[in-house]
């Protein structure tokens, strides 16, 4: 049986105890944030790897939260690897006779459309939320320098990162489209227009 390198109580107990416990609030979850209801278990499992191996190291404070939050994690790491093309997917991009500029117009509306999407996800979070948000999924600043350049505290910047990663998650997996036209640019509108 495997024991916590610091404390000595054997890690299966731990999680039992403290993991385990949390298990229909996490199907719950994922039910809720997870479109396809068929991949629900095999997220509840790599769950529950990441959170086993991370606390082989060394248990967290609050499992619960640590939980959740490997949960939302792991939802958003999918979703990015849902809307990236694997390279490999595509074969000899040499036999397909295209330019690497060439783009069909209804490829590029579609694009541009879905980009147009998020920009409206991500203007509808809340002022500070979005801001947050920005700066960690975008521009890939940790939650200590966010929290410093904003004057908050990096539970705050963590509970506003699961909120909008929650509101954007609903947005656009409920397949809701702007029903008005845009408020004024936001960054993310402004990078929808640019010509890539």
């Amino acid at each position: 049986m495997a024991y916590a390198p610091w404390m000595g109580e054997p890690l299966d107990t731990w999680f039992t105890r403290e993991v385990l416990t949390h298990e229909r609030a996490l199907m719950r979850f994922l039910h809720r944030n997870w479109r396809d209801h068929d991949e629900v278990e095999d997220l509840r499992q790599e769950i529950y790897v990441r959170v086993y191996e991370a606390a082989s190291r060394r248990f967290p404070d609050s499992p619960k939260s640590f939980l959740f939050t490997t949960a939302r994690n792991l939802l958003a790491d999918r979703v990015r690897r849902q809307r990236i093309v694997s390279i490999t997917a595509m074969g000899d991009v040499e036999q397909l006779h295209v330019l690497k500029d060439e783009l069909e117009p209804e490829r590029w509306c579609s694009d541009r459309e879905a980009l147009m999407h998020l920009a409206w996800a991500l203007d509808r979070l809340p002022d500070r939320c979005r801001e947050v948000f920005w700066l960690r999924r975008v521009e890939d600043l940790p939650h200590k320098e966010i929290a410093r350049r904003l004057g908050i505290s990096v539970k705050t910047v963590e509970k506003h990162i699961a909120k909008g990663l929650r509101l954007m998650t609903n947005d656009l997996h409920m397949d809701r489209k702007p029903k008005i036209a845009p408020a004024p640019a936001t960054r993310a509108r402004e990078l929808a227009r640019e010509p890539s």
